[in-house]
């Protein structure tokens, strides 16, 4: 693992670190290629839950706009980068979604742009009381079209129109009542309550969480019965395994059960 993104593991539950806290853990060259490179492993691994945290005074500020700004000097005028830049934040975004293990940010201070995205892009989130969400692009000239993305398919149109339209910041209490984040909690109770969720999510039967994440975002966008049909496949799998067969009988057993 890179200095800039640092790796955890136990009990099932695999943390992501950002570690860049000078840039705001902006979404670097560095940074993208870091992630990248960590959420393969994970993929292929054993790790149950992945939570995605940050060093520093933000969870993740955006794209590094240093970094765009020099890229403006080649002959297109940085358009073959640019467009690159955002080909590789959305395979990582994308890489997040197809990762067979639920995904939980654990936010603090800031998430804007890009980092907005991020959180977005998570399965789940908790936040500080006191975190700020925007996709604030357009303060600066850039509407944030890659990040309404994910943004768009997590709050309500309207509410994700009044973002990238105005770049107005929303409190954590707010991203909570529009469906941002799953919740707002204490700062001084943020990681014990991402990690309460974390270890509950762990402990639920791994096949049973990959198959169902896999076929929760496969199924969003079908139409009725395309969505009923491929859920139907995904139970059918779900049933074919041999610890789910065990956890059916031990709750008609009413006992634990003996996963393998």
């Amino acid at each position: 693992m890179s200095d800039i993104l640092l790796r955890g593991d136990a009990g099932g539950i695999t943390t992501l670190t950002l570690n860049d806290p000078g840039t705001l853990n902006a979404l670097s060259d560095e940074m993208l290629s870091a992630l990248s490179d960590a959420l393969t492993d994970i993929a292929a691994g054993d790790a149950h839950v992945v939570v995605i945290a940050a060093e520093g005074r933000a969870f993740c500020a955006g794209h590094h706009l240093r970094q765009m700004q020099a890229m403006r000097g080649a002959e297109d005028g940085g358009a073959a980068a640019f467009a690159d830049l955002f080909d590789r934040c959305s395979r990582v975004m994308t890489q997040i979604r197809d990762l067979p293990q639920p995904v939980i940010a654990q936010v603090h201070g800031l998430a804007t742009a890009a980092g907005c995205q991020l959180v977005a892009t998570c399965d789940m989130a908790i936040a500080a009381e006191d975190v700020k969400f925007a996709v604030n692009g357009v303060n600066i000239g850039l509407f944030c079209s890659t990040p309404m993305v994910a943004l768009s398919r997590n709050v309500p149109r309207k509410q994700a129109m009044e973002m990238l339209t105005t770049g107005a910041f929303l409190s954590a209490a707010r991203a909570a009542e529009v469906g941002l984040i799953n919740r707002a909690v204490p700062a001084d109770r943020l990681v014990a309550e991402t990690r309460a969720l974390a270890e509950v999510v762990a402990s639920k039967l791994t096949t049973a969480q990959r198959i169902g994440k896999g076929a929760f975002y496969a199924q969003l966008e079908r139409p009725l019965d395309e969505a009923y049909a491929l859920t139907r496949d995904a139970m059918v799998a779900n049933l074919a395994d041999a610890d789910t067969a065990e956890g059916i009988q031990a709750f008609l057993e009413k006992r634990a059960p003996r996963w393998t």
